[in-house]
């Protein structure tokens, strides 16, 4: 199990969001985030950030740090590190059976993330075995977006997807984001997708949307 930062809710928690990070950061990047949607959803929701295992980093010329899997280049044609995201998502799968041990059943959690760590909760996310409450995924990309309708389970064909992008994003081009949507969307799924005129970063509106997409489903 890997090691987490959590915020819980005053009341018993009936929901749960599971957050993966960016590349290089770790579990208390988005520990913010996730204080303003309980604010905003006003809803007895657990957030769990885990830390993501240090591990080099081809792109980085090797240099250890958090990292999901392996990162090859940056553009559309560059190599996609299948076995360390078969890796990380058997990790995700022991996180949401242990959400379930403690009462909160699958339909009630949802996967998260930034950048790589939004990346991680798509590619996990599609292929769990059971239905979720929802797949985040902010400033990132769909992994093997091409092997998606031969992988996928069916049971989260109609999981709720929100997908936002910045339009100024120099690390991982908006056009990453539209060409995941329009994966997704060919492929049936459910998608809310938001654009903003920021870099690869968040903002308070995208925030504020996310929570209360959170909100309308639960």
């Amino acid at each position: 199990m890997l090691d987490n930062v959590f915020i819980e809710p005053t009341e018993p928690a009936k929901y749960a969001v599971l957050w993966f990070h960016g590349l290089g950061a770790d579990g208390n990047d988005f520990a913010p985030v996730g204080h303003e949607l309980l604010r905003i959803t006003q809803l007895p929701i657990r957030f769990v950030f885990p830390h993501a295992p240090e591990r080099p980093v081809t792109l980085n010329n090797g240099y250890i740090m958090r990292a999901w899997y392996d990162i090859f280049g940056l553009d559309m044609k560059s190599r996609e590190d299948r076995l360390g995201l078969d890796e990380i998502s058997h990790k995700v799968d022991e996180m949401i059976k242990h959400q379930i041990k403690l009462g909160i059943p699958a339909n009630k959690i949802f996967l998260g993330g930034f950048s790589q760590g939004g990346a991680v909760a798509l590619y996990a996310g599609l292929r769990y075995t059971q239905p979720l409450g929802g797949i985040i995924g902010l400033s990132t990309y769909l992994p093997f977006k091409d092997h998606l309708l031969a992988e996928k389970h069916p049971e989260n064909q109609h999981t709720p997807i929100f997908l936002a992008h910045g339009s100024r994003d120099p690390i991982l081009p908006h056009e990453w984001a539209i060409l995941s949507k329009e994966a997704l969307e060919k492929t049936n799924h459910s998608v809310t997708f938001h654009s903003y005129p920021i870099t690869h970063t968040v903002c308070s509106d995208e925030v504020e949307t996310l929570g209360k997409w959170i909100k309308a489903i639960l």
